[in-house]
């Protein structure tokens, strides 16, 4: 058995892509098992060194089951990979992966919620054509905010909900207006599911009273 004190991350490395499927699963068990040791964010730190410099998925797998207090050297790497114009691809690439992962520490806080979806909102029109490649993922987005709005697991303060009503409202109206077939293939097929269909009636279907094409 290979153990975390023998062997340095450095070394791990090398191996954790390996071919050899038992080799692989033991280098991983072995890097988690340093994760939940590392105090000082190091073993994070080589994570996304070898990441930027190998794309590595299982990279990717591991840094997204990471749980606090791990999650902010994970932040400041990825931070620092952005400032840097020879990582910053790289850096965008691991942060897509990983957001795409919902890692455990995905943020929950309705204010930052807001302006996440406000800044989405301002920033799709800038980018039409690359958010194409991404235009599932707003979708997801969208689902997900409107489920949370309607079913408000953190009881969020009613003063806040009215503004995330307004940014799910906002949303749906970019999304409509720049991909309106896609976007209502997706909302058929995401509100034709028995789970979904409150929130269709108490959030979306407000939204869509000015679209006689969105209909159930």
């Amino acid at each position: 058995m290979m153990s975390s004190q023998q062997v340095s991350i450095s070394e791990l490395l090398f191996s954790l892509d390996s071919s050899e499927l038992q080799e692989a699963e033991q280098v991983r068990a072995t890097v988690n098992q340093q994760l939940s040791t590392d105090r000082g964010g190091a073993v994070v730190s080589s994570l996304v060194e070898y990441y930027l410099d190998s794309s590595s998925s299982q990279v990717v797998l591991l840094l997204s089951s990471i749980r606090e207090p791990h999650h902010k050297p994970l932040l400041e790497k990825l931070n620092e990979a952005l400032n840097r114009p020879g990582s910053r691809l790289a850096g965008l690439t691991l942060l897509g992966d990983l957001i795409r992962k919902q890692p455990p520490w995905t943020e929950t806080d309705v204010v930052v919620l807001i302006t996440g979806v406000l800044v989405l909102i301002t920033l799709l029109p800038m980018i039409p054509q690359a958010g194409k490649q991404h235009i599932y993922d707003f979708f997801d987005v969208f689902g997900r905010l409107a489920s949370w709005s309607y079913k408000n697991p953190g009881h969020v303060p009613v003063v806040h909900l009215v503004h995330l009503h307004a940014g799910v409202y906002s949303l749906f109206h970019r999304l409509y207006g720049m991909f309106p077939c896609n976007f209502i293939s997706y909302l058929r097929l995401h509100y034709s599911m028995k789970e979904n269909l409150d929130t269709f009636q108490e959030v979306v279907k407000v939204s869509t009273d000015q679209r006689p094409a969105v209909s159930k």
